[in-house]
């Protein structure tokens, strides 16, 4: 079925649409002519293509002028929503209205940002776009350009370092690491960890490279220092539980030692070490930069590290 449809309209372009058009209203080649900013001979072409496109005269000369065949008011009656509808199509900007929209978006994220942002994400999504749905993707800051690439997510968040020329960012809020703690189990004796109880404890790590050893360890170390780590895993969500129930302190991003913080009773202290911040972004490709339900959502994402930022 397809085949025959694309066969069929081979055979037509916009432009003798047009040129249709112009001669049904003007009922004259030469005004048809002057309308379309062609020359008659042009127009006299396009109507003999249109002739052999629909098997029919469609325009017969008069003295005064050309009138349209009962064939040529039919498709006029069919032709114009077409035209009205691609005119309209071509110029009103896209629009997404979030309390009608039935989408879903994939969006690309660390199982940490997810724990933080997503509570918060869904509860403003439950409140004004009702029909929208998200499928969270797991994406480190390695992986995540090429499921954009792929158009296996439409969105990503995470520290993005680079950025390449088919994708666009846009920054969201920077993070610092910081140690959490259950303040039962560990003793402080300020209103911070100081070196000492920082080193004196055990600790737990998330490492992405399955490890006993990671960036911290390398800061101590350029210091001749060096904690005890116990418990490595690539994922977030084991370590509050651990340290809710063990004398030992785990070293995460700002923005999920809040949520934490909150939901466990657990403890945030700085990290007694100076090490940099991180920006956090939004990164999707350039051919969604027109995308307003992208635009929409990334605005949601910004709303809600806003939320989690003050924590």
């Amino acid at each position: 079925m397809m085949d025959i449809i694309e066969n069929d309209l081979r055979r037509l372009d916009l432009n003798l649409l047009l040129t249709f058009r112009a001669l049904l209203e003007e009922r004259s080649v030469t005004r048809a002519a002057q309308r379309l900013f062609l020359g008659q001979p042009a127009v006299s072409g396009a109507l003999k293509r249109l002739r052999a496109a629909f098997g029919d005269e469609l325009f017969v000369r008069t003295p005064h002028g050309i009138e349209p065949t009962p064939r040529a008011f039919e498709l006029a009656r069919q032709i114009e929503p077409l035209l009205v509808s691609l005119h309209r199509t071509l110029t009103q900007p896209p629009v997404f209205d979030p309390s009608s929209a039935q989408r879903v978006f994939r969006v690309g994220l660390t199982d940490a940002l997810e724990v933080a942002l997503m509570p918060e994400i869904m509860s403003r999504v439950a409140r004004s776009a009702p029909g929208v749905k998200l499928i969270m993707r797991t994406a480190e800051a390695s992986s995540a350009p090429g499921m954009l690439d792929e158009g296996v997510i439409e969105l990503a968040v995470g520290v993005f370092r680079e950025c390449a020329a088919w994708h666009r960012r846009e920054p969201l809020f920077r993070w610092r690491f910081v140690c959490v703690y259950n303040p039962r189990l560990v003793a402080v004796r300020g209103k911070a960890l100081s070196m000492d109880e920082f080193l004196q404890h055990r600790h737990l790590l998330t490492s992405f490279n399955a490890g006993l050893h990671g960036y911290i360890d390398e800061q101590l170390e350029v210091r001749n220092q060096r904690r005890q780590v116990v418990f490595s895993s690539p994922n977030f969500a084991t370590s509050p539980f651990i340290v809710q129930r063990t004398p030992a302190i785990t070293t995460v991003p700002d923005f999920i030692a809040g949520a934490w913080r909150d939901t466990l009773g657990l403890a945030v202290s700085p990290l007694p070490l100076k090490v940099p911040s991180y920006e956090v972004s939004l990164l999707w490709t350039a051919s969604n930069a027109q995308d307003p339900g992208i635009a929409w959502l990334a605005s949601e994402f910004a709303a809600a590290f806003g939320t989690a930022g003050r924590h």
